[in-house]
């Protein structure tokens, strides 16, 4: 769980912001092991908000949870734009909740390469209402070889800023 105040905050006012929207999340979470529907789920009335999780951390998680095709993570890999929406996606279908967040990335501190560095973070996020992809954003973040800690919380901000934009629109 993150101790932190001011992302204890964010999740305290999203929690109050979809409640009153009539909202819901879902979230689909690799490197982040389920940090952000933690988050969330430690905010009283979450139960209202937080559809349900999915921690995919392996590949066969991603395919066999939520639907992500098995040649989709063997062309980009599974930190990669295509997989983060395909997560993302997956993760709605799989749910009755109307908003999905997805995250994939090197934490660290090995698994990084050239292309894949660590800090390498890729987020996508759907909601209900369209077809396949149609519906998904796409956010990529370079945060540097921070500390496995650091790219964690800082991939959880970043999740939520997502979540807060969604539920505008």
């Amino acid at each position: 769980m993150i101790d932190d105040p001011d992302l204890l905050a964010r999740a305290e006012a999203l929690v109050a912001a979809y409640a009153a929207a009539g909202l819901t999340v879902v979230t689909a979470e690799s490197c982040t092991g389920g940090l952000v529907a933690g988050l969330l789920t430690a905010v009283p009335g979450s139960s209202a908000v937080v559809e349900r999780g999915f921690v995919t951390y392996s590949n066969a998680a991603k395919a066999e949870a939520i639907g992500v095709d098995p040649a989709l993570i063997a062309a980009h890999g599974a930190v990669s734009e295509p997989v983060a929406r395909a997560m993302a996606s997956g993760a709605l279908a799989a749910s009755r909740a109307d908003v999905a967040v997805a995250i994939t990335g090197v934490a660290g501190p090995g698994g990084g390469s050239a292309d894949k560095p660590v800090g390498l973070v890729h987020f996508g996020l759907a909601r209900r209402g369209g077809g396949p992809h149609a519906d998904t954003r796409h956010l990529e973040r370079r945060y540097g070889d921070l500390g496995r800690g650091a790219i964690r919380r800082a991939a959880v901000a970043d999740a939520l800023g997502l979540l807060e934009d969604a539920r505008t629109g």
